[in-house]
């Protein structure tokens, strides 16, 4: 009988980000909360939020995503989408603290957009996004290597969805490329495809695949899928060569989770229901829905939608439940599309405790959680986020 010798295996800084063995405070997994929260069965954390909001008044402003919770939603001065959160904070220059109720990349932007002046704080700096996190800026130089090596980066132009780290918007913004949104990428493509005769688009593949075939005309066939764990991408220098679309293999893990059957089952359930789907979906569930589009899309078709008509819809369920709520007076019957319940994790990651904790903290002077971007990254992933802003 032979004894197992121990393997030889030194594991990799990612492996032991993930092992929590390791911290990378640029990373969107971000580091632990370093404050003692109060207690999430306190009786008193709205009266306490609401106190602390009161005391700091315009000192302060809060932002709030759609995919927040409830509990901590009712405290936002304002609610929106990751970018229009940004151009709101932007837009008060007079607030000396932005507390953003998001998730890293959200805060980051708004960072870049805010003055030196202004203070951007994350209530719990390990809500991340783990859309954000599959593409590195390592990673993302490599990719560039080998389309250099296949001598197709002169001709690429990279297109980084909103949903991306700051490093990801400087690379960006420093290959000429621009920023889009889940609203506004066809004419982030069309311009792109005017500098250049093909795009890298990063980090979501669902968004990128569905814009180009399903809103410009394009066929599958025009889009390879790049795999940084992969040599080469999992590519030839052929396949790149051919590609109009090289897709960023990275998805959204609430949006990816619905299926072709998720949109089967809720039309034998519900007859005539009508299904409504966010851009981050896979191809497929896009193609089966009968409307598709951003979260402030799925809200305006809602409230425009007639009494007594019936919707499944395929987002983050915090939403889906605040509308569902919202349009019940209304008749309107609002579903989440999957049978299987699922919040986005690291957006709830913000609570009630952690906004106390932050509101309270910057009550008594003491600024925690500060999200800042440096100077140089900030500079390149600003111009990316200008020429977004020049759009048509």
């Amino acid at each position: 009988m032979t004894t197992a010798q121990p393997l030889d295996v030194t594991p990799t800084p990612l492996a032991l980000l993930l092992l929590g063995r390791e911290a990378d405070p640029r990373s969107e997994r971000g580091v632990e909360c370093p404050g003692d929260l109060p207690s999430p069965s306190d009786p008193d954390l709205v009266e306490r939020a609401r106190a602390a909001k009161e005391k700091l008044g315009d000192s302060v402003f809060v932002l709030g995503h759609h995919y927040q919770r409830d509990e901590v939603i009712q405290f936002a001065d304002v609610t929106g989408d990751s970018f229009k959160l940004a151009r709101d904070a932007a837009a008060r220059p007079e607030a000396e603290y932005i507390v953003f109720c998001g998730v890293h990349f959200m805060a980051e932007s708004a960072d870049i957009l805010t003055t030196d002046a202004q203070a951007v704080v994350l209530p719990d700096l390990a809500a991340g996004c783990s859309m954000a996190d599959m593409a590195t800026a390592e990673q993302v130089a490599e990719c560039w290597d080998v389309l250099t090596d296949a001598g197709v980066a002169d001709q690429v132009v990279p297109v980084s969805y909103m949903n991306s780290s700051a490093d990801i918007k400087a690379f960006t913004g420093k290959h000429g490329g621009t920023i889009c949104t889940s609203s506004n990428a066809k004419r982030a493509l069309e311009w792109a495809f005017e500098q250049g005769e093909k795009i890298l688009f990063l980090p979501d593949q669902h968004l990128g695949r569905n814009t180009a075939v399903r809103d410009m005309g394009m066929s599958l066939e025009d889009c390879v899928v790049y795999n940084p764990h992969k040599p080469n991408g999992g590519l030839t220098a052929e396949q790149l060569r051919d590609a109009r679309m090289i897709l960023w293999r990275g998805h959204c893990s609430v949006h990816g989770r619905f299926s072709v059957e998720s949109v089967e089952d809720v039309r034998a359930r519900i007859p005539g229901v009508n299904v409504l789907v966010h851009p981050e979906c896979k191809h497929e569930v896009v193609a089966a829905a009968d409307y598709v589009g951003s979260t402030e899309y799925i809200i305006k078709a809602l409230e425009a939608a007639p009494r007594g008509s019936k919707w499944a819809i395929g987002t983050e369920l915090n939403l889906v439940r605040r509308l569902a709520n919202r349009f019940a007076d209304e008749d309107k019957e609002i579903v989440f599309l999957d049978k299987t319940v699922c919040f986005c994790s690291t957006m709830n990651r913000i609570d009630l405790p952690h906004l106390v904790w932050t509101l309270e903290s910057l009550a008594d002077g003491k600024l925690v959680n500060r999200i800042e971007v440096d100077p140089e990254t900030e500079k390149y992933a600003k111009l990316a986020l200008e020429r977004m802003l020049a759009l048509p």
